[in-house]
């Protein structure tokens, strides 16, 4: 029976973390979509909904999974708070799946405009879906990229950590995903230059996925030909552990721990997980 109730409750965490970063994607992609192809708002209604994507999301997951959707967040969570790193790969593959699919549904509905400013599906509308050196535009290279993934995750996580731990000033009634969105929407505005800010393996790399297949052929390069897939992997992988581990060094080794408190992994995972 336990063993039972604990393949259910992860099945469970599976789904949430499928349909919370699927959440995320649709309005996500689906913006970046509006302003590209249909030229119906700008660089800021991007960066708001991509915000509101990532609240409402984690909304949709949160109580089932802790609402990580993004596997640079489980990979710091596995490292600095506990999270069992038995679970790092499903999480991640279906944080992966969401997107994908979410990215799927973007591609559909948007075909006709796509079809209309994009004929033939080139770099010009890439970026709907998958971040690109420079926006597709600056004279930024992979390098570049990399180093901007790496700040812009490692940013995201170690906020992200000090908004969700018990021990530092963490929001009140249930406000912490409106915070996160919010910091979302900051890092847009002020690190979406050099790379768009994808800052989540999953939200790149599902919809480069999908929009290859459905008729992008220079999906894994960048406007310089190219092959820049990989940056917007390995630089949040890297930055959401260094975010990580910059929190614990200078703030949480600092923090008051309760006689309550049980260690390791401040930053709170759902009720029932297992640690290793």
């Amino acid at each position: 029976m336990a063993e039972q109730a604990s393949r259910r409750g992860m099945v469970g965490e599976l789904s949430a973390e499928f349909l919370g970063t699927m959440i995320l994607i649709l309005f996500g992609c689906g913006v970046v979509a509006q302003v590209v192809a249909a030229g119906i708002g700008d660089h800021d209604s991007i960066a708001w909904a991509w915000g509101f994507g990532v609240t409402l999301g984690v909304y949709v997951a949160a109580r089932l999974s802790g609402a990580h959707l993004n596997p640079a967040v489980t990979v710091a969570l596995a490292c600095f708070a506990g999270f069992s790193w038995k679970k790092v790969l499903p999480y991640s593959l279906a944080q992966t799946a969401g997107a994908f699919v979410a990215a799927l549904l973007v591609r559909w509905n948007y075909t006709e405009v796509l079809a209309k400013t994009d004929p033939g599906h080139t770099i010009k509308t890439q970026g709907v879906f998958s971040t690109l050196p420079g926006n597709g535009v600056l004279p930024v290279s992979e390098l570049g990229a990399l180093r901007d993934q790496i700040i812009g995750t490692a940013i995201l996580v170690l906020v992200i950590f000090a908004i969700t731990d018990l021990l530092n000033t963490p929001p009140g009634a249930n406000l912490a995903p409106l915070i996160i969105g919010f910091l979302v929407v900051a890092i847009g505005m002020a690190w979406g230059t050099d790379a768009g800010y994808a800052i989540n393996p999953a939200r790149d790399f599902g919809p480069r996925l999908a929009s290859y297949i459905t008729g992008y052929g220079t999906a894994w390069r960048d406007q310089y030909g190219n092959l820049y897939f990989w940056v917007p992997i390995v630089g949040p992988l890297i930055g959401g552990v260094v975010g990580a581990a910059l929190y614990r060094l200078f703030i949480s080794k600092f923090l008051p721990v309760a006689e309550a408190e049980v260690e390791p992994g401040r930053v709170p995972v759902p009720e029932g997980e297992a640690k290793d």
